[in-house]
């Protein structure tokens, strides 16, 4: 699967693929450490990490959050373009231009939701409005309070019990940690979309899906089937 990405990309984006490549890169390599970890505390020594288990779950859902603004950036995202390859390559810009604004007000009112529901734990104000941020919620209850289930607070993280609790301690990670992921990944829902939309209006792209897993899946038997006859014949 091959996607175009920028001949000559700006120094935030460079910035931004090296960001999301290396947080990938080490939540991948953390989640195969716990996971073989338990594996062998469990079947060898009968023991296993308590915390384990939630903190994979996270791990998981922040590479799928990550995976999805990357998915953008590598045009891994699937769409079906039967009816547009149909049309001059001006009307597949204009259609993909439309596309394109619903998916930046998709993630726009995506940023919205993620920044509403993760606020409140970090003690911070959500917008109001409906749809769009029409102000914040200043009598918003904080949930600053809330933990996780059973992993255990980290030294370093102190400094939030006296940013955002109050000065009462954490015995275990507050909700907080893990939920940043949200407008994390929102943000770059976002950057990524704009990024699409400004190939096509620039002309680089005519579409905003330009990887096509059965297309590839065709070539690619057929360049086996190309190189498999003359070893056939002979």
């Amino acid at each position: 699967m091959s996607g175009r990405q920028d001949k000559s990309p700006s120094a935030l984006a460079r910035a931004v693929n090296t960001f999301e490549e290396t947080a990938i890169a080490v939540i991948l390599g953390l989640m195969a450490i716990l996971t073989f970890a338990n594996v062998i505390l469990r079947y060898v020594f009968n023991d296993a990490i308590i915390w384990g288990l939630e903190v994979v779950a996270a791990l998981f859902s922040w590479l799928v959050l990550f995976g999805v603004a990357y998915g953008f950036k590598v045009t891994a995202h699937l769409g079906v373009d039967s009816l547009t390859n149909m049309l001059p390559p001006a009307g597949r810009k204009v259609v993909a231009l439309i596309s394109g604004g619903l998916c930046l007000i998709f993630a726009l009112l995506l940023a919205k939701g993620c920044w509403d529901y993760w606020a409140p734990f970090a003690d911070l104000p959500p917008t109001t409005g409906k749809w769009f941020p029409t102000g914040f919620d200043t009598a918003s209850r904080g949930r600053s309070f809330f933990e996780t289930d059973q992993i255990p607070m980290l030294g370093w993280l102190r400094f939030l019990e006296d940013w955002i609790n109050y000065g009462d301690p954490y015995s275990k990670m507050p909700r907080v940690v893990p939920y940043t992921i949200l407008p994390i990944a929102a943000a770059l829902i976002l950057f990524r979309i704009i990024q699409a939309v400004w190939r096509v209006w620039t002309g680089q792209s005519t579409s905003l899906i330009v990887s096509h897993e059965a297309e590839d899946a065709l070539e690619e038997a057929a360049a086996r089937e190309t190189v498999a006859a003359p070893a056939r014949k002979d």
